[in-house]
C-alpha cells in the first residue's frame, strides 16, 4: 500500500510543468493567491475599483471618483490631540496609487493597493508633516476596505468636522 501511494505521488509530481515566468513590474499572484482570485474569493487588485471607505482602528481613508481621477481624504487619530488630516488626489497605475495631498504642497508619494487594502510607505516626504500635529504621521498607514460605496466614503470627517471626500 505504501509503495502504491509513493508511486502515485511520484507520478503526479513528474507530470507537473513549471509555469513560464511573466515579465512585469508588479509581482503576479502565485499559487493559492492566484487560485483565490480566479475563484472570486478575493478581489484582483488589478481590476478592483479603489472607491470606498477604508479603516483600521482610528485610521480612516476615503476615496471617491472625480471627473479626472479620484479624490482622497485621510484621517489618523492617535489621541491626546495627535492626529493627521488631509485632502488630495489619487491616480492609479495597476497596484500603485500615486497620492498628492493638496493640503500640504510637496506631499506626494506612491502607496500600494492590494484589492481591499491600501498601504502607505514607511517613509513619506517631509512636506507631509504639514498634515499632522505633534508627532503623528501618515507613514506606514495600512487600512482595510470597509465599504466600496462612494456615498459612505463621502461622509468621512476629520476631528474638526471637515468633510474629507465631499461629493462634487
Amino acid at each position: 500500500m505504501r509503495r502504491a501511494l509513493a508511486l502515485a505521488v511520484l507520478l503526479v509530481a513528474g507530470c507537473s510543468r513549471a509555469e513560464p515566468v511573466a515579465e512585469s513590474n508588479a509581482a503576479a499572484p502565485t499559487g493559492l493567491e492566484a487560485a483565490a482570485i480566479e475563484a472570486g474569493v478575493i478581489a484582483d487588485p488589478k481590476s478592483a475599483d479603489i472607491t470606498g471607505l477604508y479603516t483600521r482602528e482610528t485610521d480612516r481613508v476615503c476615496i471617491v471618483p472625480t471627473p479626472k481621477a479620484y479624490q482622497i481624504g485621510v484621517f489618523v487619530d492617535y489621541g491626546d490631540q495627535q492626529h493627521c488630516s488631509g485632502l488630495g488626489s489619487v491616480t492609479r497605475a495597476g497596484e500603485t496609487l500615486h497620492l498628492d495631498f493638496s493640503d500640504a504642497d510637496g506631499c506626494a508619494f506612491d502607496a500600494r493597493f492590494e484589492g481591499d487594502r491600501i498601504v502607505f510607505p514607511g517613509s513619506v516626504p517631509e512636506a507631509c508633516r504639514k498634515l499632522c500635529s505633534e508627532r503623528a504621521s501618515i507613514a506606514g498607514l495600512a487600512v482595510d476596505q470597509l465599504s466600496d460605496a462612494a456615498s459612505e466614503a463621502a461622509t468621512l470627517r476629520d476631528s474638526r468636522g471637515r468633510l474629507l471626500c465631499p461629493s462634487r
